[in-house]
């Protein structure tokens, strides 16, 4: 009896699992299909039916050199930040996979401790600091707080390629003479380059949709994020808005996929060649 009730939960659960993985990406995914019908909508009222179709509102958009500017903000921050961040977590990487010493627990706790800590609860610790130490608000210190953010993805990624990865090369690249740092310039790094490529690009796309830190940090420059805020207010500005949001949602689509992408190229290409 026991064993026809498990083959018939066996035969139910495929069925069952699919309908419930596609009725929650539906669940999902439907305001971000609204937002991206309402952004091509000729008129300004939010509702169906639409007034026609047309691609005026992103002509609006690139016409609008507060848009472009807030634009450019957000991508000066997020390779400042994504690139700063990546070299701290692979350093953060390395000392965790390859080395041991005490405290190890809590460097990996202290790295880890971003994604616990309420960002609005961050942003006001870092805005404190700031001010203690008489560092004016800027982009600058809007890509460390965002630093600060993407560290644990970055620490994260590279050490799960880092775990996976054959120490048999670095003994042998040890037994021919190489000192380790060496071994890690001219082994290690090149084959993970992969991992942490993807890990720039997951940092990157983190800073580019971050709002609480560029809100609480910016100076007079605002980024994309908080400019599309701030127009929120306007009436006439929703659908110009609404184009934007649109966008900043392809491009970190589209980011994430092709961070994903190299991370599982690269872990082929190492696998084939063992």
């Amino acid at each position: 009896m026991t064993i026809g009730l498990q083959s018939a939960v066996a035969l139910r659960r495929p069925r069952v699992l699919p309908i419930y993985f596609g009725v929650l990406v539906f669940l999902l995914y439907l305001p971000l299909a609204v937002l991206l019908l309402f952004s091509f909508n000729s008129g300004t009222s939010l509702s169906f039916p639409l007034q026609g179709l047309s691609l005026h509102w992103y002509q609006r958009l690139f016409d609008s050199p507060e848009v472009l500017r807030a634009a450019r903000n957000s991508i000066i921050v997020a390779v400042a930040s994504g690139t700063a961040a990546t070299l701290l977590g692979t350093a953060v990487a390395l000392l965790l996979t390859r080395f041991r010493f005490r405290g190890e627990s809590f460097l990996f706790a202290l790295a880890m401790l971003p994604l616990v800590v309420p960002v609005v609860v961050l942003a006001v610790a870092l805005l404190v600091l700031f001010l203690a130490i008489g560092i004016d608000r800027s982009l600058w210190t809007v890509a460390i707080g965002h630093t600060v953010v993407a560290l644990p993805f970055v620490v994260l990624i590279v050490t799960a390629r880092l775990a996976g990865f054959d120490r048999d090369l670095e003994d042998a690249a040890m037994d021919l003479g190489a000192h380790y740092p060496k071994v890690i310039a001219m082994i290690v790094l090149p084959l993970i380059a992969p991992a942490v490529i993807s890990a720039w690009m997951v940092a990157f796309t983190v800073s580019l949709d971050e709002f609480a830190l560029a809100l609480f940090l910016a100076g007079n420059d605002v980024t994309f994020p908080v400019y599309l805020f701030s127009q929120l207010r306007f009436a006439s500005r929703l659908p110009v808005m609404i184009a934007l949001a649109v966008l900043l949602m392809m491009a970190t689509l589209a980011l994430v996929l092709l961070a994903e992408w190299i991370r599982r190229r690269g872990h082929r290409n190492v696998t084939d060649t063992r």
